[in-house]
């Protein structure tokens, strides 16, 4: 089980010739705000430069920094960083959009319409460089609500509720848990963990196989017209559910207003739950949104696609597929629907349709945060609530010559993440700090004036949403193929069978050209920090 003193890193690990500047002052932020449990390493190799954590010496100077500047390195319930709220203690407002890239316009895609979140970041902390721990939904959303590394699969939070059949005294809390024992009420409507419900069976509707028992007072999924949540996890306009997959329609855009796809009964069931949650005034509520869109299949009602009928996109960056192993695949998720005899990958105007109807999703589902914030303003309860929203992961858009997620390139693995809280100072400032979904549950517990439990990975990030300059640390991701770390200028993969991938974001060739082979220092250090963080 990983700890805290799990993301210290070894000295000997840093090496100049291996790592950058920025890179190694990330690794030693990390050992700043993390305790010494005496696993550290202490030597140094003969090639350390003079900006890299030295000995005892600097890891009692960090500590001593702790003591200056936090009040006490073990004092994990230490609550003066909390947002204040007339309960005690904030509301929590969690708000996943599936598949989400950094496709917005407050992450410099201006062509891209998503004004009520690109007024929610005006207003808070933009995270530019935050990378989930999987290229899957299950997976990525298992780390989100756990705080831990888990199962690089879509079962991941599934095979966690049956081991606590019988280890139930061995496995830690899960988010909404912690929450709900510390006096929130704790309330999840749509995707928020991977079946929509948080139900299992055929229909993922049976309520004796649930998906996170024991954390939620209400686990919600309106199914309408899709009559199930399997029905609503891929339905199109008016209740369509996919049946046989080739024959759905891999996008559409129909007439309509926000309830003929499923993600408008979502929000109008979400917006139910926070007025009965704001007529409770005495508890404070953890209450988690999770919207489909834009997942496939993409549509979205025909209003949000008008905007788009005429939009210039962008070139395709590197729309090549990558030579040698890597972890190219040939986008099985996305092929697998009706594409009327046609392949983005050969057919430019075909591609562009496809990237349109994304970005009509993305504006679709931009307009229903928009109406779970303008909610929250209505009853009166921004002041007193921290708002994350967070991209389960990314998604390719012609990159590399795939189309969807799954790989353990750039473009699978950074998602949009946000956060707002009243207080919050410089806000709309964007942060380029290396950050990672694991943080999100310290950071919330932080923010919250809750204790934040021992065996959550990752570490909090008030320090990077009150100094955007701050440095970050290795962001860590893993799939079914391998293993990846990014740093500030790297990223390696390491494949289970044995191939490697380092790429050098400094250069213009980034994730094309992989330079393994003439930087073999570099490959073995960056294995070292990887083992260390997943073995």
């Amino acid at each position: 089980m990983q700890s805290l003193s799990a993301r210290a890193i070894s000295a000997r690990a840093i090496s100049a010739r291996a790592i950058s500047a920025r890179d190694a002052h990330s690794i030693s932020r990390c050992l700043l705000r993390q305790s010494f449990d005496g696993r550290v390493s202490t030597s140094v190799g003969p090639t350390a430069g003079p900006v890299i954590i030295r000995s005892v010496m600097a890891l009692s100077l960090a500590l001593l920094w702790l003591v200056c500047h936090v009040g006490s390195v073990v004092a994990v319930d230490d609550s003066s960083g909390a947002v204040s709220s007339a309960k005690g203690h904030p509301n929590v407002l969690l708000i996943c959009v599936d598949d989400l890239r950094p496709e917005l316009g407050c992450y410099g895609k201006r062509y891209i319409a998503s004004p009520n979140i690109d007024r929610l970041a005006s207003q808070g902390r933009i995270f530019g460089r935050h990378y989930v721990q999987a290229p899957t939904c299950g997976a990525s959303r298992y780390t989100l609500l756990t705080g831990q590394y888990g199962p690089n699969d879509n079962g991941a939070l599934f095979q966690r509720a049956k081991r606590l059949g019988d280890q139930a005294a061995d496995i830690p809390p899960t988010m909404p848990r912690w929450f709900q024992s510390h006096g929130y009420t704790t309330v999840s409507v749509g995707k928020v963990s991977h079946h929509p419900g948080g139900r299992g069976g055929d229909d993922w509707d049976d309520k004796g196989t649930l998906e996170m028992p024991d954390s939620w007072d209400r686990h919600l999924l309106p199914a309408g017209p899709w009559q199930h949540p399997r029905g609503s996890m891929h339905g199109l306009a008016n209740g369509e559910i996919r049946k046989n997959v080739k024959e759905m329609d891999v996008f559409q855009s129909v007439e309509g207003g926000d309830e003929i796809y499923p993600d408008g009964l979502i929000v109008d069931e979400s917006l139910n739950q926070m007025d009965l949650l704001a007529a409770d005034s005495a508890k404070p509520f953890f209450l988690a949104v999770g919207i489909i869109r834009p997942h496939l299949p993409f549509g979205a009602p025909a209003k949000y696609m008008d905007a788009y009928k005429d939009t210039v996109l962008p070139p395709i960056p590197h729309p090549e597929k990558p030579a040698g192993v890597t972890t190219w695949h040939g986008s099985g998720e996305f092929m697998k629907y009706n594409r009327w005899g046609r392949n983005p990958n050969s057919d430019a105007d075909f591609a562009t349709d496809v990237r349109r109807h994304y970005a009509a999703c993305v504006t679709y589902a931009d307009a229903l945060v928009g109406r779970l914030l303008e909610r929250l303003d209505r009853l009166g309860l921004r002041d007193d609530t921290i708002i994350v929203l967070w991209g389960d992961h990314g998604w390719h858009l012609g990159e590399h010559a795939i189309w969807g997620k799954h790989a353990l390139f750039e473009e699978s693995l950074r998602s949009p993440l946000i956060i707002q809280y009243k207080g919050l100072e410089n806000p709309g400032q964007r942060t380029d700090s290396i950050v990672e979904s694991l943080d999100v549950f310290p950071t919330l517990c932080e923010l919250s004036g809750l204790p934040t439990p021992t065996e959550a990975a990752g570490v909090s990030l008030k320090p990077y949403i009150e100094d955007v300059s701050a440095l970050g640390h290795p962001a860590i991701s893993y799939a079914r193929k391998g293993k990846t770390i990014r740093t500030d200028r790297y990223r390696l993969i390491v494949h289970n069978k044995g191939s490697v991938e380092l790429y050098d974001h400094s250069t213009e060739q980034a994730e094309t050209e992989n330079v393994a082979a003439q930087k073999p220092e570099v490959v073995a250090e960056l294995k070292q920090l990887l083992q260390q963080r997943r073995p």
